[in-house]
């Protein structure tokens, strides 16, 4: 059966990860988290003081770019597959709040999407890869045989969202959460440099009412429809 690549785009906690990641398990695919990668480029530059009230201090960042290696490792016992910053795991880090708040602002800035974009290419020179993101349809993958668009009303990712963190141990009130979220909504379509649109191939994939076996079956079929 030929390899294809498979762009999973959609809005932030719209569950895209989870079922990109999933699909990529049962089809025997590889799966690269695009958005981690902006994640560990965004603790990055918390880490380094290159965040200042709340502003992104673009140009120290640019510079440090080429220092700045992202990759992942295997999924181990936990069933994750792990996101390494210059080779430490920061899986846990990069989920967090603070990470989150920023990491739109970081991912604008046109020579970081430029740096990232080169290295989700690599990944898929093989094919055989599941790549979800904002926009893996459009930029990355523009060729992609099989694109997925992603949505769900904020209210609904924002409560998936809570109760993510919730259930790792994070104290988080739903109203920050919701306000983060259509933040973020906004950043990533206005921004200049690559802006979470619909691909006009993608298939919209509209999962507020579904459960995660439903969008799996979902999935499933528009994969063997596109392989067959």
């Amino acid at each position: 059966m030929k390899k294809i690549i498979i762009a999973i785009d959609g809005y932030s906690s719209s569950g895209k990860s989870t079922m990109a990641r999933d699909l990529a398990r049962r089809i025997g695919y590889v799966y690269v988290d695009s958005g981690a990668m902006y994640r560990a480029v965004t603790l990055y530059a918390l880490r380094n003081g290159m965040v200042i009230d709340g502003k992104v201090d673009s140009e120290a960042l640019i510079k440090d770019l080429p220092q700045i290696e992202v990759s992942f490792m295997p999924a181990g016992s936990d069933g994750v597959q792990h996101t390494l910053l210059n080779g430490e795991d920061v899986e846990k880090e990069i989920r967090s709040m603070e990470v989150s708040g920023m990491v739109s602002p970081v991912a604008v800035i046109p020579e970081v999407r430029h740096h990232l974009v080169a290295l989700q290419r690599k990944f898929g020179e093989q094919r055989g890869i599941v790549m979800d993101g904002r926009d893996i349809g459009t930029t990355v993958f523009p060729d992609a045989e099989m694109k997925v668009f992603v949505d769900a009303s904020p209210e609904v990712r924002a409560d998936r969202r809570v109760k993510e963190l919730r259930a790792k141990g994070e104290d988080v009130d739903y109203d920050a959460v919701l306000k983060n979220i259509r933040e973020r909504d906004y950043i990533d379509t206005h921004r200049e440099e690559s802006p979470l649109t619909k691909a006009p191939d993608a298939i919209v994939l509209d999962n507020d009412n579904m459960t995660i076996p439903e969008q799996m079956d979902w999935l499933l079929s528009l994969y063997e429809k596109r392989v067959g």
